[in-house]
């Protein structure tokens, strides 16, 4: 497909979603199978187009003084792509374009972005979750809100039952991966340019001997934050396709036991490939309707609860997902969250440890359900996580994203992951 085309299909498919509200990912999918001429090359370009639409959708809105589908790519292919008002008005009227620009447009092309814009809008988040993130980041809601809606790279874990760092930086160094950050297992690869064609990473042999897996910096910091250990019993409770579930298995150096379990069977089903390929031999897996055979299991040294959540530390990689977000929404993935914890914390033996994790940089959904937890339990308390920190990883913490030093938030401006909460809950003897 020429440049023209890919921008007209961006357009279709930008309004097959905010029209029908999809998620971009099934409209994508559903573009890709209708026109099959398109090479990978072409889909890539195109889902770029789609999803940094999403990302900038209030900031796009602005330059343009529009926010329909049409609007918003004009804008990104200007602020995000690199192209020029002039080189823009050419690429449209080129054959399968979307046509030549009204004056309205090429005006808004030329000039400069406002500097005054609203901070949600500069910050590309919806503006009723203003008060969220003034709570988390104050002055600073802003430039968080914008490092959420920048392009993510693809965050791999090294599994050590299977391979070293060393390792596997070999295998993937025609990737451009690199030692990342945060986590002393993490090997962040680039995000491709939108001209580029995208990296299948786990299309290698390194992938299938169960080198590495796919699992965000901030993701592994959350598991490592567990404390698991050889010997110890753990529980997974919120284990979904098991990316953490892997994760505790290397710390655990497959010795123990430990038990995953997801309320959604669906989320679940994924975790038995994964867990053949990684080697990840000592995980139980325990279905959602059997929450009975978990309970009689006795206390765990352990448990980790990935909660249900907004996902909106997530937003660099499903953007589509914090515009389709409501306040209703909001409170039920709250009324889980105290439902899981709950559950989490009957099944710590004393002295145990209750790791609360979410994707989420809102306060309600951390910081208030810490504090709601600690007082309906009062056999809890916190572990500061700097101490925990240094207990798990070792060395020094970085600072907190919210400023806290009892719970860790993680971002990308401030710690180049994705948006991670982390509590430690410890029962007392």
């Amino acid at each position: 497909m020429r440049r023209a085309g890919r921008i007209q299909a961006a357009i279709d498919v930008l309004t097959e979603v905010t029209t029908r509200h999809r998620p971009a990912a099934e409209a994508l999918k559903d573009w890709g199978r209708a026109h099959r001429f398109a090479g990978s090359a072409d889909r890539h370009a195109i889902g770029t187009l789609v999803y940094d639409a999403l990302r900038h959708k209030l900031s796009a809105a602005a330059r343009m003084g529009d926010g329909r589908p049409r609007a918003l790519v004009l804008a990104v292919l200007r602020d995000h792509w690199g192209m020029t008002a002039a080189a823009i008005a050419a690429a449209v009227t080129e054959p399968h374009g979307p046509g030549a620009l009204s004056e309205a447009e090429a005006a808004a092309l030329a000039r400069d972005m406002r500097a005054d814009l609203p901070e949600h809008v500069a910050g590309d988040f919806p503006e009723w979750l203003m008060p969220e993130m003034v709570r988390a980041f104050g002055e600073r809601a802003g430039a968080e809100g914008a490092a959420l809606s920048s392009r993510a790279p693809i965050d791999l874990r090294v599994n050590t039952l299977k391979a070293t760092r060393d390792k596997a930086l070999a295998a993937l160094a025609r990737f451009g991966a690199v030692a990342g950050p945060v986590s002393p297992l993490a090997l962040p690869v680039a995000p491709p340019g939108p001209g580029q064609k995208q990296n299948n990473l786990e299309a290698g042999p390194a992938h299938g001997l169960g080198w590495f897996e796919v699992q965000d910096a901030g993701s592994q910091v959350a598991a490592l934050m567990s404390g698991a250990k050889a010997g110890e019993a753990v529980a997974d409770i919120c284990a979904g396709a098991g990316g953490k579930t892997l994760a505790l298995a290397a710390l655990m150096d497959n010795t123990g036991r430990l038990v995953a379990t997801d309320a959604d069977r669906f989320r679940l089903r994924p975790i038995f490939e994964r867990l053949t390929r990684s080697g990840a031999s000592v995980v139980d897996v325990v279905a959602a309707e059997d929450a009975s055979r978990l309970a009689a299991m006795g206390g765990f040294d352990r448990v980790v609860v990935d909660a249900p959540c907004s996902g909106s530390g997530s937003w660099r990689r499903k953007p589509d997902a914090k515009w389709r977000l409501s306040p209703k929404q909001l409170e039920e993935r709250q009324k889980a969250q105290r439902a899981v914890l709950a559950q989490g914390a009957g099944l710590v033996k004393p002295g145990g440890t209750l790791t609360y994790i979410t994707c989420s940089v809102l306060p309600s959904e951390n910081t208030d359900q810490v504090a709601a937890f600690l007082s309906a339990h009062e056999d809890f308390n916190i572990i500061p996580y700097a101490e925990q920190w240094r207990v798990t990883l070792g060395g020094e913490a970085p600072a907190s994203a919210d400023g806290r030093s009892d719970t860790l938030l993680l971002t990308p401006v401030r710690h180049g992951t994705d948006g991670f909460f982390i509590a430690t809950l410890q029962r007392k003897r």
